[in-house]
């Protein structure tokens, strides 16, 4: 008996095998080029490299980032690095108390030559797009971005379009200039994979700020240090990490502690165990293993779960410190 080859089975074992080894070889040159891509983005932003690193992090784990802090903090610099280091396209949408959801999203055109309404689409069609001061827009409009971050689309005139892959917001917001602001509901600070506030730098950075030219000047002078390949790479990695039943339990009792812990009104729900999973599977593949470990799960917590906690009426603690006390209440080991 003669037997025959069947090409098609061959050829497509081959081109999955190809694809395979091919996935490899982007994930392994990524994880390389990782290291100095943390390095560019801390010399721009200098004395921040827990917050750089926890910035990297929300990105590799496939997230939305919140920068809450004062004005000339280098919440804008940080946007402006990442996108720039990523080698992503980058948008900057300045967000006011006349701005509408059309500005943000696009709007359909009717065009008499054709006969025909065209879509043209808004600044939020970007890769890296940067929410300037948020929360100074109506809700109408802050809602506008809630469907781009949970769906990566928007819908237009009942047409959805689909938004660049990869796609990252970075909103920033001043936490304590209330006049004419609206602060964001708890649905769209859900959206936020990660907050973060960077503070004042430390002496011998400002120093190092002071004597230096203008960070900005930096900024124009940043090359890739990644690509859309090697992010996509990275993400599919961070998502393979390791994580054993021991840590999931770990995070399971985080979440169930913040629903019954006093002071706490609303609790983590699912869907923050999941972004404190992908965010500490991200930081252990910026440290180079091919696990998590429960230091990883306590070093994102308060960035990813504070915002997510809702205070009781009375309670003078702030979220950031309710997250904490968490960390201190929930053992490693059940």
């Amino acid at each position: 008996m003669t037997l025959e080859r069947n090409p098609t089975m061959n050829d497509t074992a081959s081109a999955s095998a190809s694809a395979e080894s091919d996935a490899r070889a982007d994930a392994d040159a990524a994880r390389r080029a990782l290291p100095a891509a943390l390095e560019q983005v801390n010399r721009v932003l200098l004395g921040k490299e827990r917050e750089v690193r926890l910035a990297f992090a929300t990105v590799l784990a496939g997230g939305h980032l919140l920068v809450e802090d004062l004005p000339g903090m280098g919440k804008t610099t940080l946007a402006h690095a990442l996108a720039a280091t990523l080698g992503l396209g980058f948008s900057r949408i300045q967000f006011t108390s006349d701005l509408l959801p059309s500005d943000i999203v696009g709007l359909s055109i009717f065009e008499r030559e054709r006969g025909a309404f065209t879509f043209h689409p808004g600044p939020i069609f970007a890769e890296v797009v940067m929410a300037d001061e948020i929360n100074r827009a109506t809700p109408k409009t802050q809602s506008a971005l809630l469907e781009a971050m949970a769906e990566r689309q928007v819908t237009v005139d009942g047409e959805t379009h689909r938004l660049p892959d990869p796609f990252i917001v970075i909103a920033t917001q001043n936490p304590v200039d209330l006049a004419g602001t609206f602060p964001l509901p708890d649905s769209q600070l859900d959206r936020f994979l990660a907050r973060l506030a960077l503070g004042y730098p430390d002496p011998a950075s400002e120093r190092a700020m002071l004597a230096e030219p203008d960070r900005r000047l930096l900024i124009d002078r940043l090359t890739p240090r990644l690509d859309r390949t090697g992010l996509r790479a990275l993400r599919a990695a961070t998502a393979a990490q390791l994580t054993g039943a021991a840590l999931i339990d770990y995070v399971q009792r985080l979440l169930a502690a913040s629903r019954s812990t006093s002071g706490i009104a609303v609790g983590l729900s699912p869907r923050a165990g999941l972004a404190l999973l992908a965010a500490a599977r991200a930081l252990s593949l910026i440290d180079g293993r091919d696990h998590v470990l429960p230091e990883d799960v306590q070093a994102v917590f308060v960035a990813v779960a504070a915002h997510r906690l809702v205070p009781a009426a009375d309670e003078p603690r702030s979220r950031e410190a309710l997250a904490e006390t968490l960390l201190a209440r929930v053992a490693v080991d059940a």
